[in-house]
């Protein structure tokens, strides 16, 4: 019988979970002059930041200024109300664009953070206090080889988002290039160069160490986190918050046989990752799962409501209240050469002319050119009949070869692996593709039919795609008149089925502006702290705009540690006496 150890620490803080949100905090806090240690489940560093598009949205940066400086905090805040509704915080919303601007500085100045501006709308610019531009910026590319002996230890990008494991930059501009690697000679040789490059890493290190994205937003706090002397514990999951006389105080672990005791003078954050893959809270939350449909998400697998539970367990509130209660992402299962199976986001390919989503029925249901938040919240509305929540991406041959569609890579990759997996759906009619994929034939081609008379002039009367910013940000621009509609006319067609996934849940811990873990009649749990996902979103289920996960999170994770080391540098009278309510 394996005999088992325990283990004390001693510090100021302790932080579960090494995610944007956990190492902003434990960075913010050590900065203050605190003692922090971080405590991750997982064997790798990251959490679903480094499975991300590492995009903030921070309205009024300084960036953003530069790029938009007409944009003001009344817009702001307008749009907020309009996108959050009855779900507006205003103490929340106040406290982020106080600090959104100050936490950018702040690790800019102070950190190996760098970001990079963005051209993002929006992702609703139409709405009272939307922008076309200015709001969402981007982790700037990062060589790994900078994290020293700690690189084997940042997790690596999602699979099905990487092309032999190199990644393409969230920028627009970044992914332009691959697509017309094969018209541009100018794009060509960037290919050609970021490939070599790859090829290269591959050999030297068994993995790509130029990152970007969301692995680069991880990299350089990690690197961060990790110069200014704090410990990232990996392979320690965190199973119980200790308290002390009504406090936080800290928090038992495991390693391995170890058992791990922190004790945290000042507290306690949590920072686990929400609770995509808790099942029993999922099937509660999630109607398409409660109706019997399918769920698959791409978040770490690790993420199971830990953080929730072990905050119920001294009092907290973690209840679901938003009418969507996760990011909707449309999702692929792909199954790999090896037999491996992944999730593909659909984040690009429902964007681009000549692709489009209909229903078991062969409709369509929505603007397919909409935020995948708003496309996956359409195609559970339109479900809602059955119990399963499905569409399916169709297109023709040379669409399929211009711009591939979903895992499936454009010409000239092949696509015979797809098609005798069943992953990509082939009819030389229509009506034989309709028969294949189980959807409804008379359906589908009346909906082509429909669709082809808007799409030979540039138009959607049906649902008016290419109508906003957004929309065309991520189409074809060389597609004109409209970048996001051409027609489906030139068989074989094609079609891969879709169902719901999502980049991370919105419901959480109920807390103060500041971060303050709240019972149910609001007041303080003393100690006890919650960041990113682990925390109620401040944008109560609804999606604004690109980087609304990362932004408030750092942001917030920034508020906290701020808040938590103030109160351990007041004099302790000052401590005793502040009030118990989050609101006074």
């Amino acid at each position: 019988m394996e005999k088992t150890m325990s283990q004390t620490l001693e510090v100021d803080l302790v932080v579960v979970g090494s995610g944007a949100a956990g190492l902003a905090t434990a960075i913010t806090a050590r900065k203050r002059g605190l003692n922090v240690v971080v405590l991750e489940k997982e064997a790798v560093f990251g959490g679903t930041t480094a499975l991300s598009g590492g995009v903030l949205w921070i309205p009024l940066g300084p960036h953003g200024r530069q790029q938009n400086p007409a944009d003001s905090r009344q817009a702001v805040r307008e749009y907020l109300m309009a996108e959050t509704g009855a779900y507006f915080d205003e103490a929340a919303v106040e406290t982020f664009l106080d600090n959104g601007p100050k936490m950018i500085e702040f690790f800019e100045r102070e950190t190996s953070m760098k970001f990079v501006p963005t051209l993002y709308p929006d992702y609703h610019p139409y709405a009272p206090g939307g922008v076309d531009i200015g709001r969402s910026i981007l982790a700037a590319p990062f060589d790994i080889r900078g994290l020293g002996k700690d690189m084997p230890r940042l997790k690596p990008p999602l699979k099905t988002i990487t092309f032999i494991g190199m990644m393409f930059n969230s920028s627009n501009a970044d992914l332009k290039h691959f697509f017309q690697a094969t018209k541009s000679l100018t794009s060509f040789i960037y290919v050609a160069k970021r490939l070599a490059t790859h090829i290269k890493e591959l050999a030297l290190y068994r993995r790509g160490i130029n990152v970007t994205s969301g692995n680069a937003l991880a990299a350089r706090l990690a690197k961060s986190a990790l110069d200014l002397g704090i410990a990232i514990l990996t392979d320690t999951p965190v199973t119980e918050i200790v308290m002390t006389d009504g406090r936080a105080s800290g928090v038992k672990a495991r390693q391995g046989a170890t058992t791990l005791t922190v004790n945290a003078r000042h507290g306690v954050v949590l920072a686990c990752g929400g609770f995509p893959h808790d099942l029993k809270r999922i099937t509660a939350a999630y109607p398409h799962l409660a109706r019997g449909g399918e769920h698959l998400s791409p978040t770490p697998k690790g993420n199971t409501g830990d953080g929730l539970a072990m905050a119920e367990a001294v009092g907290a509130v973690a209840d679901i209240r938003f009418k969507d209660s996760a990011a909707w992402m449309p999702v692929s299962r792909v199954v790999f050469a090896n037999g491996e199976e992944g999730v593909f986001p659909h984040l690009l390919d429902r964007y681009k002319p000549g692709i489009i989503g209909v229903l078991r029925n062969g409709r369509r249901f929505t603007n397919e050119s909409n935020s995948y938040h708003d496309v996956g919240a359409a195609m559970i509305r339109a479900c809602e009949g059955g119990k399963e929540t499905a569409m399916w991406l169709v297109c023709d041959k040379p669409t399929l070869a211009k711009y591939g569609i979903g895992f499936v890579k454009p010409a000239p990759m092949p696509i015979g692996r797809f098609l005798r997996n069943g992953y990509l759906i082939k009819g030389n009619t229509l009506d034989e593709l309709a028969r294949k994929a189980g959807i409804d034939p008379a359906g589908l081609e009346s909906t082509i039919r429909e669709y082809n008379v808007g799409a030979d002039q540039g138009k959607d009367p049906a649902f008016g795609r290419g109508s906003t910013s957004f929309n065309r940000y991520l189409a074809d621009p060389e597609n004109t008149p409209n970048p996001c509609v051409a027609p489906i006319r030139k068989g074989p067609f094609f079609a891969v089925k879709v169902i719901m996934g999502d980049l991370g849940t919105f419901d959480g811990i109920r807390t103060s502006a500041r971060g303050e873990v709240l019972r149910s009649d609001d007041s303080v749990i003393d100690g006890l702290y919650a960041v990113g996902n682990d925390r109620a979103s401040m944008m109560g289920g609804n999606y604004p705009g690109a980087g609304i996960t990362h932004g408030p999170n750092m942001t917030f994770g920034y508020v906290t540690a701020n808040h938590i080391a103030d109160l351990a540098t007041a004099p302790v009278h000052a401590r005793s006496s502040r009030a118990v309510l989050a609101g006074a």
